[in-house]
Order: structure tokens, then C-alpha cells, then sequence
């Protein structure tokens, strides 16, 4: 019988028996110099990366709630190891603030316009086009301090910086009047592009597909984009979803389903990794 998910304050019993591996062929764990983490809303990835940035291993857990990290650090290979640690939690609280607005310190205030925010948080920023943009986000302390007792080195970056980098390295690519969606497990992220320049982004959940339609066609209509020329482009999609160009193309008539340029590089091996429809398969923030 299958572990059962519970949820509250109890864990998924046998959290290995849920790990998907992925590695190299000639993957030995003590390659790795570095982890990055990235905590969907339900799931984990975590990718184990050598001295040259090449990811050697990825270990997948799909149904993972965050207050299982604590059993991870304990039981998971890769998180065994101390070494450097890049943690990218996909959460609702978070806030883009203008560069020229930010100041550190006031990360608290800018998240208060957006969310109730829990109490004991560490409060993190990471800046994206040229210091133009700070995405503003939070960890709970007690979960932090369990991290850092593992990992000597830490960061922590909101998960969507990876979604927006990508954004911003395309945007000289992208026509007058786009919105583009990053799938990520039963949440999505949606951004709209106005003449190159990012005009609204905000997570929302999905529940099935016609939730991108219902965004999409209000952020159109909040933003006056000619639906006959607005462009949707759709990243994340997982392999054999329903969620198809013909699909969409019924709905828009400049509708499409891309797979991101790629800054990751990974030895040889890793079958089926892509059946994984992440984007951060491909791109991560670094």
C-alpha cells in the first residue's frame, strides 16, 4: 500500500519511498558542491550541481508539504551533505517592488500591502534586471534556523525569480502585448508585457485548465489588450496534459506552448527528467 498524505502538523510516512532519482552516469554524491532547493506549492526538487555548475543528480518528491523539510535534512542523500544551498520557495507571499523604492530593512512593510504575514519570519529580497525589480518574499525563523543548522552556507529567493529572469533576458523578444504563464504543479504564474515592460504578475491557483483562460482573459481586459492580438505563451506544461496549442488556439488566436532556452547544463543521463514540465529543468535564477 502507498504511504498516505496527512496533513496538519504530521508527515507522509516513508518520504523515500516517494523520491524519483535522476542522475548522471557516472554520478558519485561526493561531486556535489552545491544544492539548489526549489519548494513548489506540491512538491520538492532538489538538484545536486558539481564544481562547474553541471547538475549531476536531481531527486524529485511529488506530494511534499513544507513541514516535511525537517524530516528531509535527516533522510535525504543530497541533504545530508553541507555544502553551499540555494532555497527557492513558491509561496504566495511575496511582492515585486521598483528598485528605486526598495530599501532593506522594510521588507515587512512591503509584503503587509499584499498578505497577513506570520509572525517570526526572516525576510528576504533578490534583485532582477539590473537592480530595476526586488522580489520581496519570507521564510518562517524556526524553519530557517533548522536550515541553517544544516547548511553553513544558505540563501533563500522567492521561487519566482527563475520565471522572471527568464522573462527579462526574453523580453526584446516579445511583442507589444503578451502575457505569459509558468505552470508550476496546481498553481500558476501569470506576467503581462506591455511594449517590453513587465505591466502585472501574480501567483494564482489551478484548479483545472480553464483557470488560465479566466486569468489570462482578466488581465486582459484590466489592461485593454486587443484579445485578437494579445500573444499566451504557456511554460511548465507537463507532458500528456490536456492543455494543448489547439486547445488554446480555439480560445486566442496568437496561443502557444514553449519550452525555455536553457542555462542549465547536465551530464550525461537524466531519462525522462524532462517529463518533469518544470521550468527550472531548464532556466534558474543563479
Amino acid at each position: 500500500m502507498p504511504p498516505q498524505k496527512v496533513t496538519g502538523d504530521n508527515f507522509i510516512p516513508a518520504l523515500e519511498n516517494l523520491l524519483k532519482v535522476f542522475k548522471s552516469d557516472k554520478f558519485d554524491v561526493e561531486d556535489t558542491s552545491s544544492l539548489s532547493l526549489f519548494l513548489y506549492p506540491d512538491s520538492l526538487v532538489i538538484f545536486a550541481k558539481d564544481k562547474n555548475q553541471a547538475n549531476i543528480g536531481v531527486h524529485f518528491y511529488p506530494d511534499f508539504l513544507l513541514n516535511q523539510l525537517d524530516e528531509l535534512i535527516t533522510t535525504d542523500q543530497l541533504m545530508k551533505l553541507d555544502v553551499p544551498c540555494k532555497i527557492y520557495l513558491h509561496r504566495k507571499e511575496f511582492s515585486l517592488v521598483p528598485g528605486v523604492l526598495f530599501s532593506t530593512g522594510n521588507e515587512a512593510n512591503f509584503l503587509r500591502f499584499s498578505t497577513e504575514l506570520p509572525q517570526a519570519s526572516f525576510y528576504f529580497n533578490t534583485p532582477l534586471d539590473s537592480n530595476n525589480l526586488q522580489v520581496v518574499s519570507l521564510v518562517e525563523e524556526k524553519l530557517k534556523r533548522h536550515l541553517q543548522a544544516r547548511f553553513s552556507e544558505l540563501s533563500f529567493h522567492h521561487g519566482s525569480v527563475s520565471f522572471l529572469s527568464y522573462l527579462f533576458k526574453e523580453r526584446f523578444n516579445l511583442i507589444g502585448q503578451e502575457i505569459l504563464i509558468n505552470i508550476i504543479g496546481n498553481q500558476f504564474y501569470a506576467a503581462a508585457f506591455t511594449d517590453q515592460e513587465l505591466n502585472a504578475f501574480n501567483i494564482f491557483d489551478l484548479d483545472d485548465k480553464e483557470d488560465l483562460l479566466k486569468y489570462a482573459l482578466i488581465l486582459i481586459k484590466q489592461l485593454n489588450y486587443d484579445r485578437n492580438h494579445v500573444r499566451i505563451t504557456l511554460y511548465g506544461v507537463p507532458p500528456k496534459s490536456e492543455i494543448t496549442e489547439d486547445w488554446g488556439k480555439t480560445y486566442f488566436h496568437n496561443f502557444r506552448i514553449l519550452t525555455p532556452h536553457a542555462n542549465q547544463n547536465y551530464s550525461h543521463g537524466f531519462k525522462h527528467l524532462k517529463d518533469l514540465g518544470l521550468l527550472e529543468i531548464y532556466w534558474q535564477f543563479d
